[in-house]
């Protein structure tokens, strides 16, 4: 890689720093990202393998319709959450900077988890699902720049790989807490984890130094022009090609424990392969992500994405459309289908953000990370209205996936030129607090 002066006054490409000093910035960045993401997947996805019993303690004994209906709403208020947040919180992020964005984000979504634990009606839990949902689409745009913008370019997608497996580590964690933990309010109890990571992180976490730079020379009438003619281009093929994927995702992890149960006769039995479902979903995800970095410097971005998509349409048919009951092969399809995803969001960790330079690049991330979620939101609450209409969660979810088929096409007509195109990582000495 070409170095140019900043890249010699950064540090990282000089003798004035210590490698031994680099590396614990980077490791101290990392960890407190992956920290964060992580639970921010253990709390995205803990309302999902609770949400019936969660949905029946809250509502008592009601119709199997109004139990959809309020299930639908909790899960739509969420995303909803998620989408608002992602927009504010890139914005936030260009303007008072990555680390202090990091965590003021985690510490809201760990504060409002926790409060979910003492909610005493499903209107409340909405309330405090939102705003959780707010903080975890913060943490999702702030903690991709800041690794993004402090990893050597070599190494980038890589890095940007293993930590974006954090949040299907999360989910993993939440399918085993469904199993340990009978109680779901005592699951919500999690959240003051990542409340404690941030007092860490205030005195810890640093502040890349592209920001600063960037932050000194470009004045806030500049950042208005993300809607400009210069990056609507690109904001409108991110968004369309991340929001495919992310409305696919979603219908999938948001509804499938529960088509679980609808599959399932036995309620006890349910209650364990709901867990498991979350576990297997998860796993593969995690491998998948892990992996992603590997596939796309080997194959290329649009060749990546183009698998992902293809092969989570066709997966999500044969999950959902022809197994009728949870068997051990309905597990290893479900594997294969969420491998892909995970290789598709640690691939869309590298791809957004090279997109856009680093005035507008947390907003601009922000919007095509969630404009999506606008759509994501009313498809998930329409899976729940539509499950009579379509004969069941399986053909509700399936239906939707046909979302894949667009990602696709958009993916196989873009010019693969998407690589680690970031600046160079610089990192200022200043810290979040």
């Amino acid at each position: 890689m070409k170095k140019n002066v900043a890249d010699t006054q950064s540090g990282l490409y000089s003798n004035s720093k210590p490698s031994f000093v680099k590396n614990h910035r980077l490791a101290i960045a990392f960890a407190i990202c992956y920290v964060s993401i992580m639970f921010s997947g253990i709390s995205s996805m803990l309302m999902s393998v609770y949400l019936p019993v969660a949905v029946k303690d809250l509502l008592g004994n009601v119709t199997g319709e109004r139990m959809n209906t309020i299930s639908a709403y909790i899960n739509s208020i969420f995303i909803f959450g998620t989408m608002f947040g992602g927009f504010a919180w890139g914005f936030i992020c260009d303007k008072i900077g990555r680390s202090k964005s990091v965590v003021l984000s985690t510490a809201l979504y760990g504060l409002f988890t926790l409060l979910t634990a003492f909610s005493s009606s499903w209107l409340l839990t909405g309330v405090y699902r939102f705003v959780t949902g707010f903080g975890i689409g913060g943490v999702m745009v702030t903690t991709n720049i800041l690794i993004a913008e402090i990893w050597p370019e070599k190494k980038r997608a890589i890095a940007l790989g293993i930590v974006s497996a954090a949040m299907p580590v999360g989910f993993i964690v939440a399918g085993i807490l469904n199993n340990l933990i009978p109680e779901w309010r005592n699951a919500f109890l999690s959240g003051i984890i990542p409340l404690a990571t941030t007092i860490i992180a205030i005195f810890v976490l640093p502040e890349p130094e592209a920001w600063t730079k960037a932050n000194d020379t470009v004045k806030n009438e500049a950042r208005a022009q993300l809607f400009s003619k210069d990056y609507r281009k690109n904001l409108i093929h991110g968004s369309i090609v991340f929001g495919a994927m992310l409305i696919g995702l979603w219908a999938v992890f948001s509804w499938a424990p529960t088509w679980v149960q609808s599959v399932t006769p036995d309620p006890a039995k349910a209650n364990e392969l709901r867990g498991t479902t979350m576990i297997v979903l998860s796993f593969s995800g995690l491998i998948g992500s892990i992996v992603s970095g590997w596939i796309v410097n080997r194959i290329g971005m649009r060749n990546t994405m183009t698998l992902c998509f293809l092969t989570s349409f066709i997966m999500t048919g044969v999950v959902f459309r022809l197994n009728h009951s949870v068997t051990t092969a309905t597990f290893i399809e479900m594997s294969g289908l969420t491998f892909f995803f995970g290789i598709s969001q640690g691939a869309l960790s590298v791809y957004i953000p090279s997109l856009f330079p680093t005035g507008i690049r947390a907003s601009a991330t922000g919007f095509c990370f969630n404009i999506g979620r606008l759509f994501t939101a009313t498809v998930v609450f329409f899976i729940g209205a539509l499950v009579l209409f379509l004969g069941g969660y399986g053909n509700a979810i399936f239906t939707f996936s046909f979302i894949f088929l667009i990602g696709s096409v958009f993916t196989m007509f873009s010019k693969d030129n998407i690589k680690t195109s970031l600046p160079a990582p610089e990192f200022e000495t200043s810290v979040a607090g």
